[in-house]
């Protein structure tokens, strides 16, 4: 089995989701992994499909008319899966009054560890009583093997308070 990662954004509306899909079952493909989400008014996607060669390069053909015919801007990548040798999934949560850079930062944090960042999501929401903007991060990080949990945590607890951050590393 051959793998594609499609990438595409344009104006958010019904029935995006279903065209892409259809494109892809038409072809007899299937879709193994999607992220799709509404950022600022566009629609963004991110989705891993597989097939046989033949079929994917038929795809990105038609992938090219859909996308023009739908005002979507697009990529699409051959990959391969990659192996992520031994280690652990660990889901971190992080919630904070809204700054500049707090992404870099707890990105900075786990690079320096040589710590993979597998996925990440954030997002901001008004506090219900005063206003304040608060920044909500969930992602999850690969920890690999050898690696010490408990002095991580530590390590990661440190960082929070250094921050001003209310953070988390737990099992994921």
């Amino acid at each position: 089995m051959a793998r594609v990662v499609i990438s595409a954004i344009g104006r958010d509306r019904p029935g995006i989701v279903n065209e892409l899909s259809q494109a892809v079952l038409d072809l007899d493909l299937s879709i193994e992994d999607s992220r799709m989400t509404v950022l600022g008014g566009e629609f963004a996607v991110l989705m891993s499909v597989t097939g046989t060669d033949t079929a994917l390069a038929r795809l990105e053909g038609n992938l090219g008319e859909l996308c023009e015919a739908s005002g979507l801007a697009y990529l699409f990548r051959k990959t391969e899966v990659q192996s992520r040798g031994h280690a652990l999934p660990y889901l971190v949560r992080v919630v904070t009054m809204d700054s500049t850079g707090i992404v870099a930062r707890i990105a900075g944090f786990f690079s320096q560890r040589q710590i993979n960042i597998r996925d990440l999501n954030t997002e901001t929401e008004h506090a219900a009583h005063t206003g304040t903007l608060i920044f909500n991060l969930v992602m999850t990080v690969e920890v690999p093997a050898g690696v010490r949990i408990n002095e991580l945590r530590s390590e990661f607890a440190a960082f929070c308070g250094e921050q001003d951050l209310d953070g988390s590393l737990e099992p994921g």
